[in-house]
């Protein structure tokens, strides 16, 4: 009777020893890829700049949705461009030596993701939009950023939609064309030739893998596109789609080393409000683990058309058209709404 339990406790044994081995085999990469992966926050987390009082001044804010859609997120997305050597982001930008017209607003879009992480939609506001600025009268939404930096940014935005901005991301245009860089370049397909006036640029009909001084002319022609600064609007969209569906993704999956460098670069240049920390940001990034790119839609506010107020020229809204949007938005129930209106989709074909 004693050799069997013999036999049963080297067994024991054994077994024990088995499972330490694959203890230590299965835990020691998890503890170094978490270490690595702390470390990766604190050099990453470290270069982003934080912006102060983005949602100070006194003023009231909308109040956030209740229900179902109370666990949705919107983020206001602005691309800065820079006239003078100061600051566009950072703690400076709200500082009481803001300069007026030293900076400006160059793309804005709200990113709304939705309550259940399945589906975002990234809204475009066109720059020249006809709006009330809080404190400043009339005037082209992009001057918010001019007259106030990010905060009165927020405010006009936040003023126009009824909707309450959770959080706010800035980068400027050197980041965009460094990041371009850093992905080797994006492939746009150009439908139809077309001559950009302003730059003396001319894209030929066909494929063309852009770097990121290239890519900056392409999002940023306004002479010689149909609908101005709307079809502007479009390129932004489908050079963020592009990127999205066929750069990007494939980057992060096949190349850790090279996600690391492109995450490098955008945090370098990327300004966020205070509030949002980088717990925040990983508990987001985390909670999109089944978003999908198919998931994203691109959409542009509706408008009524353009026009001219004085010398400037003007894009009006459709008000009609554009509190539908912003209901839905609050309601989270954007696919609904675009479902209803394809015509504030961005074509599937871009000019």
């Amino acid at each position: 009777m004693r050799k069997p339990a013999r036999r049963r406790s080297r067994r024991h044994r054994v077994l024990r020893r088995v499972l330490l081995g694959l203890a230590i085999c299965i835990v020691g990469p998890v503890m170094v890829f978490l270490s690595f992966a702390l470390y990766l926050q604190h050099q990453l987390s470290g270069q982003i700049h934080r912006i102060d009082g983005v949602f100070d001044g006194g003023h009231e804010r909308p109040a956030k949705t209740a229900g179902r859609a109370a666990d949705a997120v919107d983020i206001l997305l602005l691309g800065t461009d820079s006239r003078s050597q100061q600051p566009t982001t950072g703690t400076d930008a709200t500082s009481a030596a803001w300069v007026p017209g030293a900076q400006r607003s160059d793309a804005m879009m709200i990113l709304h993701i939705d309550a259940d992480r399945r589906g975002a939609s990234v809204i475009s506001l066109p720059r020249d939009l006809w709006v009330t600025i809080p404190g400043h009268g009339r005037g082209k939404i992009n001057a918010a950023f001019s007259y106030g930096g990010p905060s009165l940014a927020v405010r006009t935005v936040e003023a126009l939609t009824g909707i309450r901005i959770d959080h706010l991301a800035v980068i400027d245009w050197n980041g965009f064309r460094e990041f371009t860089d850093a992905l080797g370049g994006v492939t746009i397909d150009v439908p139809e030739t077309v001559h950009d006036g302003y730059r003396d640029i001319t894209w030929t009909a066909g494929r063309h893998t852009m770097n990121g001084d290239e890519a900056l002319d392409y999002v940023g022609q306004r002479a010689g596109l149909p609908g101005g600064d709307l079809g502007r609007i479009h390129r932004q969209q489908n050079f963020l789609r592009t990127l999205l569906d066929e750069t990007l993704t494939q980057e992060l999956v096949e190349e850790p080393r090279q996600a690391y460098r492109i995450l490098d670069i955008l945090t370098q240049n990327l300004s966020v409000d205070r509030d949002w920390s980088v717990g925040k940001m990983r508990s987001l990034v985390i909670s999109l683990r089944h978003l999908r790119s198919a998931g994203i839609q691109y959409l542009t506010v509706p408008v009524a058309g353009t026009g001219m107020e004085g010398t400037q020229s003007v894009v009006h809204l459709d008000r009609v058209g554009s509190e539908d949007l912003w209901a839905a938005v609050r309601d989270d129930a954007v696919s609904v709404w675009l479902a209803k209106n394809l015509t504030s989709a961005t074509p599937a074909t871009v000019g």
